[in-house]
This record gives C-alpha cells, structure tokens and sequence, in this order.
C-alpha cells in the first residue's frame, strides 16, 4: 500500500532531520558520479506567470528513486495561497512500487533550497558577517534567513524588494530577533553587507558588478531558468570563485548560464558544489575574495530530503 504523508505530517518529521548535513552529502553523491539525475522537465505559463519544473532521479544502489513536481505561481497571493505548490513521489528502486506520496505544497522545495543556501554560506562565505542582505521578501527570503542562522548566525539584516510594503511587513514578521534595514536600492543593500542571498524570479540583473565589496559572498537562488537573473554578468567574471550546484543545468539555466552565454565567464571558471565542499583548495582562501554559488537545484536534494522524510515516517 502507498503511503500517503500529508503537510503537517512532514514538518514535525522535519524537527528531527538535519536538512543541511543531509544536502551535503546529497551534492557530494552527485558530484562523485554515484547518480542519475536527467535533464530537468519545465512547463512555462504566461498567463498568469508561472512555472513548474519536474525534477527526478536516484542515488545509485540506494533503496528508492524520487519524481518531484514544483511550481511557482506568482500571483497566488492575491489568491490567498503560497506562490509555491507541488508533491513528492518515492517508488522502491528495485521494482517500480509506488512507496509513498508526500503532499508537501512545494514545502520540501523550500526547506532542501534553504539548507542548500546555508551550506553554501557556510563553505564560501567568511567566518564573520557584519550584516546578512536579502534581496526579496518572499517565503524563500525568510527560510535562507532563518536556516543561515544555523552556522552564520548573524542577526543583522538589510532587505530589499520591489515593494516597499511587502519589505516592511518582511521586516515586521522577522519579529526582534532581527535588527532590520530597509534598502531603498539593492545597491545600499550591497554597500552595507558581506553575505548576500537573492531570492526573486527577477528577467533583469539586480545586482551589479560596481556594487558588489570585496569579500562578499552571494548565495543566487532565483534564477532557475533560462529567462531569469539577478546578477549581472559582469559581476560572475569580477567573483574569484564562482560555484555551479550542477554544471550540466548551467549550460541551460542560472546566473552561470546567462554568464556564459554573454561572454564574460567559459566552462573553466566554474567549480561543482559537492566537488568544492570536499577540497578545502577549491573554498575561500582570504576575506577579500567575492564568492558567488549558483543554485538552479537539483534533483539530488529532492531525492535526499524525500528519502529523509519517508525513512523518518517508518521509524516514527
């Protein structure tokens, strides 16, 4: 029978699973080879502007193999419901049996992008943040906020959106944990911060290379299409570091991708995650260098958080 796990069922499993030491070792059976992970599938709406992307695959001679399905639709707040939406679907690798279905709503995608965002700060960025700068105010901002606390922990924060209402209500729902600043441009965010996390759907760059401190480290999350960016090409080819979570799905999405495509960075500038958090040659050497880490995610993640969650559920 196919287990059926639905939202709250999967938070409190959650509580219990150390989602960023659980990517860690999703990204370094990745880029050691021991996966199959295809191409990504992705449908694009225009109206009204969404898209969902199907991301598969599995960890070779592991128990299962893992199809997840992700939206995001962008004008689901004026709905009332979450811009992200979507399921997980876990099968026995031996013999295709369907073994459960999570009902997650797009959470895990959330959660495995946050810890993903985390463990990106905790390998590039530097050991001491003066400020953390969040570019967006959505669901994601909030969660790479909140799980960067888990080993950068730096409670001040400047964040920037489009809308300086929803910066504030932001701000307002971070609570006194947080000492927060309201950027009027990402470019004050920039001046004032060493650790920046992007989290927009942005299709036109808002970070710029003239903005960008040495020393800074840039976690780049929104950008998982071939159509969206929030860098500017130019500044991948100021960074001294520049790291792919999958080089294969740079050569078709992300800030790498559009990087390349307009000639500022090739193939040779570029350094796989799970290759690079297991060379310390490869990691920040100096505080004066700018890293960037380019996540467009992978199927690997939803593979490893899948797996965590259902393997939770039969102990429990």
């Amino acid at each position: 029978m196919t287990t059926v796990i639905h939202l709250k069922e999967i938070k409190a499993l959650l509580e219990h699973t150390d989602v960023v030491t659980t990517m860690k070792e999703g990204f370094i059976q990745y880029s050691d080879g021991n996966t199959v992970v295809p191409p990504v599938g992705e449908l694009l709406f225009e109206d009204p502007k969404g898209d969902a992307h199907i991301k598969y695959g599995y960890i070779k001679n592991e128990a299962y193999y893992v199809i997840k399905i992700a939206s995001g639709f962008y004008d689901n707040a004026r709905l009332g419901i979450p811009s992200s939406q979507g399921l997980m679907l876990l099968f026995d690798q031996k013999t295709g049996v369907p073994k459960a279905v999570l009902l997650d709503e797009g959470y895990l995608t959330d959660i495995r992008t946050a810890a993903a965002g985390a463990l990106a700060a905790k390998y590039f960025a530097q050991k001491e943040i003066k400020a953390i700068g969040i570019v967006g105010t959505g669901i994601q901002a909030k969660l790479q906020l909140q799980y960067l606390q888990k080993h950068t922990p730096c409670t001040t924060v400047w964040v920037w959106g489009r809308s300086k209402e929803k910066a504030a209500k932001f701000a307002n729902e971070l609570g006194a944990d947080f000492d927060v600043h309201i950027a009027d441009s990402t470019t004050e965010l920039a001046k004032h911060c060493n650790l920046i996390v992007t989290t927009t759907p942005s299709e036109q760059a808002l970070l710029k290379a003239s903005d960008i401190q040495k020393g800074t480290h840039i976690t780049a999350v929104g950008s998982d299409t071939e159509h969206k960016q929030e860098l500017e090409s130019e500044l991948l080819k100021k960074a001294d570091i520049v790291i792919s979570d999958s080089i294969p799905q740079s050569k078709s999405r992300g800030e790498i991708y559009r990087a390349t495509k307009d000639g500022e960075i090739t193939a040779d500038n570029i350094v796989e995650l799970g290759t690079a958090i297991q060379d310390k040659k490869l990691q920040r050497t100096n505080d004066d260098q700018i890293t960037i880490v380019d996540l467009t995610g992978v199927a690997v993640q939803d593979i490893m958080i899948t797996e965590a969650v259902y393997t939770a559920y039969l102990k429990k």
